[in-house]
């Protein structure tokens, strides 16, 4: 039987992203998942008000932090596990390592070229502390964290499974709003639902967590928790007897209308160097590249 970890979910409203701080009841240790900077494109200013809310809950709860974990490479906001993993470390929550998908190199190719990134920029993943490999397993104090590579949305997509949770990233939204595009580079509907159903074989009773919320229509709260037998049961995308042909048809034809992610060109190049800014230049300032005419 699956071991019950404690979770607590944090909503940033400008970005749509929930970030979770997971921890086990009988270790308080903890590992952070999908942490966001503050943004905001109109000035290239960032802060830190969501990581420190993570951070003061971190302290609140007497935990100590061994990972912070990106599900992937986001498009949507600018990761802040470099600010927690200095921070954290400063105050004494723990030495934690940025993890990531083995497959992240595919990504970083791909956007390396896309950006004409420094040459000094390499595509093997050695921006992250950890580069995690389908079946792999981890301890979060007692608790066994279970990676499964789930691409579809990106090539370097994982879920995490610790206990009876399963934190998914952008595969699943909850059952009203369906599933993820998967139209960008190294997308792929097919491989989508396939690592859907992956999600899907586990217990009916896991709980599932997804990594943004929209408010479907007809809904009028945020949500991010839903379970392996609601998904089956629900999703309008995905449910029990919809075949792989039906979804991708539906995947596709839905990608077509939807458009570029406002915060894209920023959150990849800064997102494929774990969360760390491109090397400042001779003025001692770091810039964005925003590619004309790409899209």
């Amino acid at each position: 039987m699956r071991m019950h970890p404690d979770v607590t979910a944090f909503f940033d409203e400008a970005t749509n992203t929930i970030t979770y701080l997971v921890s086990d009841p009988a270790t308080q240790r903890a590992a952070i998942i999908d942490p966001v900077l503050d943004y905001d494109a109109a000035s290239g200013r960032t802060g830190t008000a969501n990581a420190d809310r993570v951070v003061a809950a971190v302290r609140d709860q007497g935990l100590t932090v061994d990972w912070l974990l990106e599900t992937h490479v986001h498009a949507d906001h600018l990761s802040g596990a470099p600010y927690l993993k200095r921070r954290l470390a400063e105050l004494g929550l723990g030495q934690a390592k940025i993890a990531i998908g083995e497959h992240i190199r595919r990504v970083q190719e791909v956007f390396r070229t896309l950006f004409n990134a420094e040459p000094s920029f390499v595509t093997d993943g050695r921006q992250f502390d950890h580069l995690f490999a389908d079946g792999e397993r981890f301890p979060i104090g007692q608790l066994l964290a279970d990676v499964l590579h789930t691409p579809g949305h990106t090539p370097a997509c994982l879920t995490y499974v610790v206990g009876d949770a399963a934190f998914v990233g952008d595969t699943l939204f909850m059952p009203d709003f369906g599933t993820a595009r998967a139209d960008f580079p190294g997308g792929d509907a097919a491989a989508l639902y396939r690592s859907i159903h992956r999600i899907l074989a586990l217990p009916g009773h896991t709980r599932i967590f997804t990594a943004h919320d929209y408010k479907a229509p007809g809904r009028d709260k945020y949500a991010w928790e839903s379970t392996v037998a609601e998904q089956r049961t629900r999703n309008v995308h995905v449910h029990d007897g919809i075949s792989e042909a039906d979804f991708v048809a539906l995947r596709t034809a839905r990608d077509r209308t939807l458009a570029v992610p406002k915060l894209l060109l920023p959150s990849v190049q800064v997102n494929m160097r774990a969360g760390q800014r491109p090397p400042a230049e001779d003025n001692g300032v770091c810039y964005l590249k925003i590619p004309l005419d790409t899209f």
